[in-house]
């Protein structure tokens, strides 16, 4: 019993001393390179890993910075355990005001676990998403207006979700798509009701929306694209009229090719093993997979293989 109860509190002790140090480190980081903002030219330059998954963190700050927004009220659908995740580091550093959404198991319970939630304005609420709650649920929180960063990123029905939001529903918003899908197509998965990408196709490659298909509806709703991280997995796209107070390069929509050149290997086996597909052949393992095409009239639904002949 005195050996569990010792080791609870040095778990804890690590765990609060790690999650500071991680804190300090990445401020001191980011307040240094502030210096360079001015200088800075592609989007990805900027990648900076602290509490994020793949380097978002410093792409943020770079945003918030230059559109003077110091204390960001933002909403992040599909956070995990909050371990890694967009925000994490606004909250932990920025008193904050924040919603953050995702549909596992007991998750208030673990994020209470790696958050100190009296440090900040956190609202936790553990739900499936879709195109018909996805409105009220930003009314009942209080997060249709005034919002200055939104993150979305579920592995699924992103495209329909961000279809049913208003124009202009965010300073900035930070939009997961499927560079699998390639730099061409403007396809998204269907509109299925507890989309699971495991369930959908073995590989997990079968998700979310193309880079194009979120560009172009991104645009619909008053939005630039700004461009990606590097590891090709979030796009970024600020408002219209903030474009001005930004110095970096903007992508060349009409190739798309550098922002879906991923060399992530996260493809699946049918016993559900990595099989690490590269390159062609991760397309080429969900060509049966049927996808709606955005760039029809009827929104036809197809095979991926009848797209790219």
């Amino acid at each position: 019993m005195v050996t569990k109860v010792l080791n609870f509190i040095e778990r804890k002790f690590f765990q609060k001393y790690f999650f500071r140090k991680i804190c300090q480190i990445g401020h001191s980081h980011l307040l240094n390179y502030r210096a360079k903002y001015k200088d800075i030219i592609n989007l990805n330059d900027l990648d900076y890993k602290i509490f994020s998954q793949n380097g978002e963190d410093g792409i943020i700050d770079y945003l918030l910075y230059s559109l003077n927004i110091d204390k960001p009220k933002f909403i992040e659908i599909g956070v995990g355990d909050y371990n890694e995740a967009n925000t994490r580091f606004l909250f932990e550093t920025k008193n904050s005001k924040g919603l953050i959404i995702d549909c596992i198991e007991d998750l208030e319970k673990k994020i209470k676990k790696n958050v100190l939630l009296w440090k900040g304005d956190l609202q936790i609420l553990q739900k499936i998403i879709n195109e018909e709650n996805i409105i009220d649920i930003l009314k009942k929180f209080d997060f249709l207006n005034g919002v200055d960063l939104f993150s979305l990123d579920i592995d699924g029905i992103d495209y329909w979700i961000l279809k049913k939001l208003p124009e202009k529903f965010s300073k900035i918003a930070v939009i997961e798509y499927n560079a699998n899908f390639g730099s061409e197509l403007e396809i998204s998965v269907p509109n299925i009701p507890n989309f699971n990408r495991t369930d959908y196709h073995h590989s997990n490659l079968c998700f979310g929306a193309s880079l194009k298909a979120i560009i172009n509806l991104m645009k619909s709703k008053g939005y630039t694209f700004i461009g990606t991280n590097k590891s090709c997995v979030n796009a970024f796209f600020i408002l219209d009229e903030e474009v001005k107070n930004l110095g970096v390069k903007l992508p060349k929509i009409e190739d798309l090719k550098k922002y879906t050149d991923s060399n992530i290997r996260e493809s699946r086996s049918t016993d559900g093993h990595l099989n690490f597909l590269s390159g062609k052949n991760k397309i080429k393992s969900i060509s049966e997979c049927e996808v709606i095409n955005l760039s029809s009239k009827n929104y036809d639904k197809v095979r991926i293989k009848d797209l790219i002949k």
